[in-house]
């Protein structure tokens, strides 16, 4: 997930052997994909190769309504069953985003399997299409993210409609009609080629968080090869999409900083923030004020309005990450204050990625959600739902709300997928999750009508399998994965005695 973003051409040695067009490929053009020979080699990484995985690359067409065009290729990692004697299957994963590569993702998810389940799978890692090393998706974004907050007013959000816009015809100019064809459903469709190369009958798959809505996806467009699903921390499908679900993200977001202000108004004497979480809150919201009218200087980094409520955001995922956030915090301020600071690590990468687009941008990921959800276009209703979130948000609703560089993209070539069956599936998820909220997972499991809902309370984690141990959610996915058990309702489980969660 971490090696360095490579173009990948298209060629036979790297990308695998295709097989010889045939009297049926030539009735279903697809089969000279499916059918193809995978090179299988060290994967050069240096989680991967000594936990004894290897590396492949799968070619796929870029546009499934033209499969003799252009091609691209997928990358893909295997780590082998553990017993070759009780193997089942293969276990895909994505790790969400839209956007993050997966390669090594099986790695940390592998955290939270029992021995016997490890026994009966590959366990498979994807860079979706796009993404890391498969074939890449460059916009040459100079600015990371794409998502940011609007500002406190009218001039803030009149730049951010100026940088989101760039954004978007900087994708256009630099990838060109390919981008069109990064979306959702092709990539189930390269996953259905994944499952057809390893020569199985139906995939088993692991998703969390954006993940869980391409596993839904998948299954929905391809029920027959669907087996044994889990979805991690699930998004809402009705809602899917850069400004459905970014929206969901405000008042969530919004309780967990409350959360988090609580903390460190407890620890006042080593963060001087303020002794309680009002006087925190406060302090906060006049750091981005002052930041409005005076940008915060830090290290090689300029931070506004626009980006000091990303760095809470993106801190606010998860309680073990409160002390890390409050240092970054508190470096601002002090930063603000004049003092001459030299950002954390931690903060430095945080900024390089936001500010600069290094190592990488976030154009892949806006690719996938611009490319599957068509949005609004007129800034003045983005700037009406901001200002009307203003008073109960007032730290993310100019985020939450904010115009996406989708409301300059291309329409989508094809309508999202509408979810909905009877696949059996297990669903977890925390009720205090930040990136995908419980009430999406409540309308995911409405969706999925054979699906099982696993709520973990009382917990504000987002991605909880093979992330942030508890017995309940451990010991639910295991048996599902192994045995093909789900519980027979819904389960709401209870934080490890002892865990500090909150």
């Amino acid at each position: 997930m971490r090696s360095t973003i490579m173009a990948v051409a298209v060629c036979a040695i790297v990308a695998g052997t295709l097989t010889a067009t045939t009297a049926s490929a030539d009735a279903d053009p697809l089969d000279r994909f499916r059918h193809q020979s995978l090179n299988w080699q060290s994967c050069d990484d240096p989680r991967l190769d000594p936990a004894g995985a290897q590396c492949a690359q799968v070619t796929v067409p870029v546009d499934y309504s033209a499969p003799r065009a252009e091609t691209m290729t997928v990358a893909i990692s295997r780590l082998p069953a553990t017993d070759p004697a009780k193997r089942r299957g293969v276990l895909l994963s994505n790790p969400g985003g839209p956007g993050a590569p997966g390669l090594d993702f099986m790695i940390d998810v592998r955290e939270g399997m029992s021995s016997d389940v490890r026994d009966r799978y590959d366990l498979i890692g994807m860079d979706p299409r796009g993404i890391g090393r498969s074939t890449p998706v460059n916009c040459r974004w100079q600015h990371g993210f794409g998502l940011e907050s609007a500002g406190l007013d009218s001039v803030g959000f009149a730049e951010s409609v100026a940088q989101q816009a760039e954004l978007a015809a900087l994708c256009a100019a630099n990838e060109g009609p390919r981008l069109r064809h990064i979306t959702t459903r092709n990539t189930a469709r390269d996953m259905d080629v994944i499952r057809a190369v390893l020569g199985e009958e139906r995939i088993s798959y692991f998703g969390t968080s954006y993940g869980t809505y391409l596993g839904a996806v998948f299954a929905q467009l391809f029920p027959e090869r669907s087996d044994r699903f889990v979805l991690d921390s699930a998004v809402d499908p009705e809602h899917y999409g850069s400004v459905g679900m970014v929206r969901a993200m405000g008042p969530v977001n919004e309780a967990a900083f409350d959360r988090w202000a609580e903390w460190v108004a407890a620890r006042d004497s080593e963060f001087r923030f303020g002794a309680d979480r009002f006087v925190v809150r406060t302090t906060v919201r006049d750091l981005v004020r002052r930041a409005n009218e005076r940008p915060i200087r830090i290290g090689e980094f300029t931070v506004d309005e626009h980006s000091l409520p990303m760095v809470l955001y993106r801190g606010l995922d998860d309680p073990r990450n409160y002390p890390l956030l409050a240092r970054q915090i508190r470096q601002l301020a002090d930063a603000a204050d004049g003092t001459e600071v030299v950002p954390e690590p931690e903060l430095a990468a945080s900024l390089a990625f936001m500010l600069t687009a290094r190592p990488r941008d976030y154009s892949p990921a806006l690719a996938v959600l611009c490319g599957d959800v068509e949005v609004p276009r007129d800034p003045a209703w983005y700037w009406r739902n901001i200002e009307a979130s203003r008073a109960d948000q007032p730290l993310f609703g100019a985020f939450a709300n904010n115009i996406p560089p989708c409301a300059f993209w291309a329409p989508p070539v094809e309508q999202p997928t509408a979810i909905g069956n009877a696949m059996p599936s297990l669903i977890v998820q925390s009720t205090g999750d930040t990136r995908t909220t419980h009430a999406g997972a409540q309308a995911m499991h409405r969706a999925l009508t054979g699906s099982r809902l696993v709520t973990l309370d009382d917990v504000a984690v987002h991605w909880l399998y093979g992330n942030y141990p508890n017995t309940c959610v451990d010991t639910t996915v295991n048996t599902y994965l192994r045995d093909g058990t789900l519980p027979g309702t819904d389960l709401i489980c209870q934080d490890d005695p002892g865990r500090e969660s909150r």
